[in-house]
């Protein structure tokens, strides 16, 4: 860490191999944080809860001069903030944002609203979509552990605790599974029609990301929705979901389409 620097720590989401192909959708989705911000004079915490407030809902932000981003204004949406503690000119609050908010340029401008100043002392990322800490954090110290457990001991099951399945990856999604006979075909970049579908979830929207699964839980490709849910289940045929992201490899499903 750079001097001048505030400190750091958090979830980081790490995917291996083929589970790359879907570690976008956890990037840019809902993060969480929790803040310490340091004022810049004396503070009246009930006027400091009141500007909070204010910053809920959608925002505009312009990125700070340190970030690897072009500094054109953008929206991004706080969905909520809490105040949990404060001491002097210290306050410690909790953020659910937006991918792509940041949080020293929120409390620069929560210190400006107040008309004192302020600037972000401490940041800990606690959840990235689906993942967070209290339920899927581990040190870089646990995973040099667990990797020389199993190579020395052919023990791997503090590896298994760590390295998660890709289908906890996309959990936050919403979801399709299909019928055995439509896996291959999805596999292979077709897309996906209503007589392929075994059943799906009721918060499917259209245009959004959703995740398509097997039977069996496994997930087969990431694809847009073309319809909601409600519409969905109404058809009889037609293509529902764009396929664009296929995960599962060709061939581990019998190619039932090609016959027919």
């Amino acid at each position: 860490m750079r001097r001048g620097y505030p400190k750091v720590t958090g979830v980081l989401p790490v995917a291996l191999a083929n589970a790359t192909k879907v570690i976008s959708n956890v990037i840019h989705t809902v993060k969480e944080y929790v803040m310490v911000i340091q004022f810049h004079a004396d503070i009246d915490i009930e006027k400091v809860k009141s500007v909070l407030e204010y910053f809920v809902g959608e925002i505009y932000q312009r990125p700070p001069l340190r970030s690897s981003v072009k500094r054109t204004v953008r929206r991004r949406r706080i969905h909520y903030i809490e105040l949990l503690d404060h001491r002097d000119r210290y306050v410690l609050v909790r953020v659910g944002c937006d991918a792509g908010t940041y949080m020293r340029k929120l409390a620069h401008d929560i210190g400006l609203i107040l008309g004192i100043g302020a600037h972000m002392r401490e940041l800990r990322r606690t959840r990235t979509g689906p993942f967070r800490e209290d339920e899927t954090l581990v040190k870089m110290q646990e995973v040099s552990e667990a990797l020389y457990t199993w190579r020395e001991k052919g023990d791997e099951r503090y590896l298994r605790r760590i390295i998660l399945p890709v289908e906890t990856a996309i959990a936050h999604l919403p979801k399709v599974m299909i019928l055995d006979s439509a896996v291959d075909a999805v596999a292979h970049g077709a897309d996906l029609a209503v007589p392929g579908i075994a059943r799906l979830t009721k918060d499917i929207e259209h245009g959004k990301t959703v995740a398509i699964l097997s039977l069996k839980g496994e997930l087969v490709a990431l694809g847009k929705a073309l319809k909601n849910s409600s519409e969905i289940a109404s058809m009889k045929k037609g293509i529902v979901v764009k396929t664009w992201r296929v995960y599962m490899d060709r061939g581990v499903y019998p190619p039932i389409w090609r016959k027919k």
